[in-house]
């Protein structure tokens, strides 16, 4: 590792070369992409205690203790240690950095935060947790192992933003009170059901692809949703977007049978259903014909497409003649 250059910016950006090995995302496989051995020595020795970004990347760190942390408390303003293996950080490590205006915690094996994050009066885009952080507008928490969606209380007056794709989550909760909040991120976890989302009044995007989902419910509140991506779960049947207007939908990868339920969204500028079970085109004219905005539809790999393939892109655009993409094609 090169020596740092005195008086210069204070930057210190330590990156080992990436290991290798899948990290499984499955219970019981912690250890799976655990190759090579975990660093040891204290990686930011050579840098003074008033550094105030450092950037630790690929640093195979499991433990924070040798990296003496604390003594870059003055001064610290960003600390980035993305894709390790970091299980816990505390109040010794991270909670003593109370000049910390940025922490990126992305990809790695988090289960706990503790109290590490109570004393950071200064941070302004945290990723989870964080009752006192008053003047959060975005977090982000993505591909780490949180199972539960909790520590949000007292953050709805300007939550803005919320990112908690790629964990464990089994279930939608403890959102109430989140009134302000704009965008929900969910997807790649493990949530069977549509559900606690009701408090969610200004909610315009709900991203929740690759889940468990099998019934599309618990929508009739949002009222503002503009954007709902949520392919790649179990869904059969399109339903219950009864008071959903507004709507730009990626229904993709379920196995949906067919283009129904949503003839009452007038506001429909996009319509994305490929890889689903649909067997018939029939039914386009009748539910999206109404859809003057509609501009897009995605139907490819389902059986309607496979059984005439020839066919299948006239036959789109006379029963839906505003259609101006097909598939990743423009008609014009």
């Amino acid at each position: 590792m090169s020596q740092p250059k005195p008086e210069e910016e204070r930057k210190a950006r330590v990156v080992v070369e990436h290991i290798g090995g899948d990290d499984t995302d499955e219970e019981g496989g912690d250890e799976a992409g655990d190759t090579g051995d975990p660093a040891t020595e204290d990686l930011l020795a050579a840098y003074p205690d008033e550094t105030e970004d450092i950037d630790l990347v690929h640093a195979r760190l499991h433990t924070l203790a040798n990296l003496r942390l604390p003594r870059f408390g003055a001064h610290l303003k960003r600390l980035c240690l993305r894709q390790n293996f970091v299980a816990e950080i505390g109040d010794q490590d991270i909670g003593a950095l109370v000049k910390l205006e940025e922490l990126d915690l992305y990809d790695n094996r988090l289960k706990s935060v503790g109290g590490a994050l109570d004393n950071l009066k200064d941070l302004k885009g945290v990723p989870t947790g964080l009752e006192r952080h008053t003047q959060l507008h975005t977090i982000y928490f993505v591909q780490n192992k949180i199972t539960k969606m909790s520590g949000l209380q007292g953050l709805g007056g300007t939550l803005r933003s919320l990112e908690l794709g790629g964990n464990r989550i089994r279930s939608i909760e403890n959102l109430e009170g989140l009134g302000n909040l704009e965008e929900l991120w969910l997807g790649k976890n493990k949530i069977t059901k549509l559900q606690g989302l009701e408090t969610l009044k200004k909610l315009r995007v709900l991203s929740i692809q690759s889940n468990r989902i099998t019934k599309l419910e618990g929508l009739e509140e949002l009222t503002e949703l503009e954007e709902l991506y949520i392919s790649h779960n179990g869904l059969t049947k399109i339903e219950g977007l009864e008071k959903n207007l507004k709507l730009r939908r990626d229904v993709g990868g379920n196995t949906i049978k067919a283009v129904e339920g949503i003839s009452h969204l007038k506001e429909l500028e996009e319509f994305w259903a490929s890889d689903n079970q649909i067997e018939s085109m029939q039914e386009l004219e009748r539910e999206l014909g109404g859809s003057t905005n509609l501009s897009t539809i995605y139907l490819e790999r389902n059986p309607c497409q496979r059984a005439d393939e020839t066919g299948y892109r006239r036959k789109i655009m006379l029963a839906l003649p505003q259609i101006q993409q097909i598939d990743a094609t423009y008609t014009r």
